[in-house]
């Protein structure tokens, strides 16, 4: 029987119950891709967090309950945020490597950590069929980037009234379907949707956000802005435009920290 330590933490909020509840799972060494598999579907987050110690810095993954995914915002906070609290780590800023998509810094200002992400490289695409059946409304914009369709709506309520249909949503060739507006109390809103990636509606995606960075600051001329995810529990991110990165700041809190047993 060999144990390992485990948290969740919720991503992307200033108090417990909001933001994205994330696992996170540090090992002294790489398991079985079966499983990492395992663990996150048996922890049943939207996303479970592991990392191995590197010379120079972290070697990160990200497992939905189903699939492993090339990146994930609010999981990699949650990462950071257990180094930084709970792992004796010195400094304000961590370097993690993922094998699918590169240096990931996340830097510590205060309370609060910014992620340094890639920008997503997305491009225009039509609203076709498959896109118009997946929501009770149909978007003014339609993007592709690397993992994701983006959705572009005319405004706020649209965002939150909207009626996914995840059956449609499903059968695209896509990690999911990010749809967005622009906000009234905030630059702009989102929400998140992937059943194909075994998550229904994620509460708060910061890796949607290296798409919709660049978008929105394209679209209001400014490259520092304040977003809003409108999920149940909400999530609350700065965003910042820098050449070809994305700053994400957010908070996160602690829900628990414990062991997992696992038998050889």
């Amino acid at each position: 029987m060999k144990k390992y330590k485990l948290y969740q933490v919720d991503a992307f909020t200033e108090k417990l119950f909001g933001g994205n509840p994330a696992a996170v799972c540090p090992l002294d060494e790489w398991l079985d891709d079966d499983l990492l598999q395992k663990i996150a579907m048996e922890n049943n987050l939207a996303e479970t967090a592991f990392y191995v110690k590197q010379s120079d810095g972290y070697e990160i993954r990200w497992f939905t309950p189903s699939v492993e995914v090339d990146l994930c915002g609010h999981a990699t906070l949650a990462a950071a945020y257990v180094i930084f609290h709970y792992e004796d780590y010195e400094g304000d800023s961590i370097r993690f490597y993922s094998l699918r998509s590169g240096i990931l810094a996340v830097n510590r200002k205060y309370d609060e950590l910014i992620l340094d992400f890639p920008v997503d490289e997305f491009r225009s695409t039509s609203v076709t069929k498959e896109i118009e059946n997946c929501f009770d409304k149909k978007p003014v914009e339609a993007y592709k980037g690397k993992s994701d369709y983006m959705l572009v709506y005319e405004k706020e309520s649209d965002i939150i009234e909207i009626r996914p249909n995840f059956e449609f949503i499903a059968k695209l060739q896509a990690r999911g379907v990010i749809i967005t507006a622009k906000g009234e109390t905030v630059d702009f809103v989102s929400r998140f949707f992937a059943p194909q990636s075994g998550v229904i509606e994620d509460p708060v995606t910061g890796s949607a956000h290296t798409t919709l960075t660049p978008y929105w600051a394209g679209k209001l001329n400014k490259t520092e802005l304040t977003a809003m995810q409108l999920s149940n529990r909400k999530g609350h991110l700065r965003c910042k435009l820098s050449d070809k990165r994305v700053e994400i700041g957010g908070r996160a809190q602690l829900y628990f920290k414990g062991d997992i047993y696992i038998q050889d």
